[in-house]
């Protein structure tokens, strides 16, 4: 009889059948369920990144970084909208991203307790903007946890494995959602959407690569190069 203390099925949980986790983890990668600070690696990449530098920075903190165009460690506004145009969206989208994003996560990151005019986002501090009904995948410190983009997969992941239609995509979003969490339930929507539209393959697929890929910012880095002709092939 399989030990019950290692049973990840409730018989009177219908969800935990439908949201299936891998077991099998630490076959793959050591200690999966680690906390990384530097590197976002997943089974198939248990060093992180190929040739990504991370500069010493959290796996959060290099997420944002690519948008700090002049590397003094603050994103204004103009930051963002070029950083976006750089990855590929069009003027109006980078204007309106650029917007919403520096607005809703400027705040939190300041060193003071006064709001600045100019919204800047203090890359140091990414961390305290951190939203619920997230995966997960970032700790509150910034840090990135493989085993939960692993179990992101194996949850939602039904059509193709490591891939992820629109469809998918959103009950995911749906299954993370936290109650009375408005902000988060509109936060997750508006990333997931975004990395969907930036990194979906020919058949409307978002891979597990790119996905770990957004979390290090390495995705902006391949998406700025792609836009600018310098690289060929896809992601996943």
């Amino acid at each position: 009889m399989e030990n019950e203390a290692l049973i990840t099925e409730a018989p009177f949980a219908p969800v935990t059948y439908e949201r299936r986790v891998r077991n099998d983890l630490e076959d793959k990668l050591p200690k999966p369920y680690m906390p990384r600070a530097l590197v976002a690696p997943d089974t198939d990449h248990p060093n992180g990144t190929p040739g990504h530098r991370h500069n010493y920075m959290s796996v959060l903190q290099q997420h944002a970084a690519f948008f700090d165009q002049d590397d003094n460690g603050i994103i204004y506004p103009w930051e963002t909208y070029i950083g976006c145009r750089a990855i590929g969206f069009n003027p109006t989208a980078s204007l309106v991203f650029s917007i919403l994003i520096n607005v809703a996560m400027s705040y939190p990151t300041l060193p003071g307790w006064l709001p600045s005019p100019f919204f800047p986002i203090y890359v140091h501090n990414i961390h305290k903007a951190k939203h619920g009904s997230a995966s997960g995948t970032y700790d509150t410190e910034g840090r990135y946890t493989p085993a939960n983009i692993e179990l992101m997969f194996s949850k939602y992941a039904r059509t193709v494995p490591d891939k992820l239609t629109f469809g998918e995509v959103w009950d995911l979003t749906e299954g993370n959602r936290v109650a009375f969490d408005i902000f988060g339930w509109m936060a997750a929507k508006m990333e997931w959407g975004l990395l969907y539209v930036l990194a979906r393959d020919e058949d409307g697929m978002l891979s597990k690569e790119a996905v770990r890929r957004c979390f290090d910012g390495s995705l902006f880095e391949y998406c700025a190069k792609m836009n600018m002709g310098g690289g060929q092939g896809k992601i996943g």
